[in-house]
């Protein structure tokens, strides 16, 4: 038998991620539930005591301080240490980003278990998710931040090796495009993009090596100039301010850049464009896009 406190939550299972049920167990000497399938990723962590828990033919002692993951759909069984009971804490959630996550953290039905001392944050978090336990606006928020929070508290205590070894080359090599994508207007070099990534310089230059045949530097500069290019072709923009838009604050950086990329100087590339009329429509986009670029370079000067 055990001393529980749950509750379940009615959700949308469209959200990108969502609690589904948190609660806190005191369990007696053997208590134990499964083997039984659960419909959603479910984390419990132990609080004080002694069990084990089973999932995809292992078994694994576990001890205060210690959590353990289940699998949608995945038997489960775990059961409390007969001379010293465990207590624990758990949260079960869902969401379409739900899967991805886990992955991050690096746990899965291979590597199930983790540690962390961050026992009194993870104990309130949860405590803070049951005490707003209504199907408001409000609560819902609430709750769902809760759990983003309650995951990054158990991805600060998974070592980035284990991550590492877990998540594949493409992973990594996709959040690093993805953060250059968003981030090569602003002045950011491979180390941001590395530390982004939670990987360091070195072994980020040999994934994107292995996967794309060119270094993180390689790849972000060219980037960035296809963007300078496009802006080159779509607006009179100066070519300084399509430098800062780009990323690069000092425009003969800039302009040096561009012609070790396409053999030919900013200004020069422009002269090569054909002249053609545009309709009244282009020329007011094309306008829209002149003034968000340069509110983007007024930002960027802004000392404050």
């Amino acid at each position: 038998m055990e001393k529980a406190y749950k509750l379940l939550f009615n959700t949308e299972e469209s959200d990108d991620l969502y609690v589904y049920c948190c609660g806190l167990s005191q369990t007696l000497p053997g208590h134990s539930f499964g083997p039984a399938l659960k419909p959603h990723f479910m984390i419990h962590y132990v609080l004080s005591g002694k069990g084990s828990f089973n999932i995809g033919g292992k078994t694994y002692p576990l001890r205060e301080g210690y959590g353990f993951l289940i699998v949608p759909d995945e038997l489960a069984y775990y059961v409390a240490d007969d001379a010293d009971p465990w207590t624990y804490a758990w949260v079960g959630f869902g969401g379409k980003r739900a899967e991805a996550i886990v992955s991050q953290l690096g746990l899965s039905l291979v590597q199930p278990v983790f540690k962390s001392d961050a026992q009194q944050t993870i104990y309130d978090l949860i405590k803070d998710m049951m005490d707003h336990n209504t199907f408001s606006v409000e609560d819902v928020l609430r709750r769902n931040g809760l759990l983003s929070m309650f995951l990054s508290v158990i991805a600060s205590g998974i070592s980035v090796s284990q991550r590492s070894d877990s998540g594949s080359a493409n992973d990594y090599v996709n959040r690093a495009q993805a953060y250059i994508r968003s981030n090569y207007c602003n002045p950011i070099k491979v180390t941001d993009i590395a530390n982004y990534v939670c990987i360091n310089r070195s072994y980020l230059y040999t994934l994107f090596q292995k996967t794309l045949g060119i270094s993180p530097q390689q790849y972000l500069t060219s980037y960035r100039i296809a963007k300078a290019t496009e802006l080159l072709q779509l607006t009179q923009l100066p070519i300084e301010s399509i430098a800062i838009s780009c990323g690069y604050s000092d425009p003969l950086v800039f302009s040096k850049a561009f012609r070790q990329e396409k053999k030919i100087s900013p200004s020069g590339y422009r002269k090569t464009l054909p002249k053609s009329d545009t309709n009244a429509g282009s020329k007011e986009h094309l306008k829209q896009v002149e003034k968000l670029i340069e509110e983007r370079h007024l930002e960027s000067n802004d000392p404050n």
